[in-house]
């Protein structure tokens, strides 16, 4: 199992939402790149990272944070948070991330997905609210069921779905299993749980579950799970 610890950028800083509400941010760095440098040390392979301001304007907000990111760690870079055109995807693939995460785009014009997943690093990001989908920062919620939005990526050349329970995120309630597993099943393709993760329990429980990963956020910056210990249990 993948553990992909997250910087979710607001700002210029690093920061955590409860819910994905914006005017609940709290700043947990004003130098996110330090953050991404001390994930390296402690053996994170990648790193999640969501512009926050970008998954609400619709366009790249936080592309100087990026840049620095970039330059000063070696981790594998995901990245998602307004990217809606080909031509950010270039943008972003030419500085240097790794792959690209298209969340509202996903919703709103699926075949868009298809074509970028047929040439370019391409990650689906589902966010749901009570099972239905979450768009526009999670700002509305679409009349889509999460599941039937997942059917639509099988076999498209995705190279992940990363699903997020909404009303858990942030919260440090336990990870949402069952819904990453639906998720899973209805797609065929790698999954990733996101939101609620709380403890090495969860790390545990997701290991058992047979997940294929995890994103690891406020888990980490309130100091409710041992980073490393986690690290050490998916590698065996």
């Amino acid at each position: 199992m993948t553990i992909l610890p997250a910087i979710d950028l607001k700002d210029g800083k690093a920061v955590r939402l409860s819910k994905g509400l914006m005017d609940s941010a709290k700043i947990y760095s004003d130098e996110p790149w330090q953050v991404a440098k001390r994930f390296e040390e402690l053996g994170s392979e990648w790193l999640h990272l969501v512009d926050l301001n970008g998954a609400f304007a619709g366009e790249p907000k936080n592309l100087e944070q990026i840049k620095k990111i970039r330059e000063n760690c070696n981790l594998k870079l995901e990245l998602g948070g307004g990217i809606r055109d080909e031509e950010t995807i270039k943008m972003y693939l030419k500085l240097g991330i790794d792959r690209l995460i298209l969340g509202s785009i996903a919703v709103k014009d699926p075949q868009f997905v298809k074509d970028m997943a047929k040439k370019y690093p391409i990650v689906v990001g589902i966010d749901a609210i009570n099972g239905m989908v979450a768009v526009e920062g999670w700002g509305e919620v679409s009349d889509m069921k999460a599941t039937d939005l997942a059917k639509e990526f099988a076999n498209a050349g995705v190279e992940a779905i990363i699903c997020t329970d909404v009303g858990r995120d942030g919260m440090l309630s336990g990870v949402n299993i069952g819904f990453t597993l639906d998720i899973a099943r209805a797609s065929g393709v790698e999954t990733i749980a996101s939101g609620g993760l709380k403890d090495i329990e969860d790390i545990k429980k997701l290991i058992d579950a047979g997940a294929d990963g995890t994103i690891v956020g406020k888990a980490f910056y309130e100091g409710t799970l041992d980073l490393e210990e986690a690290f050490r249990l998916v590698k065996g």
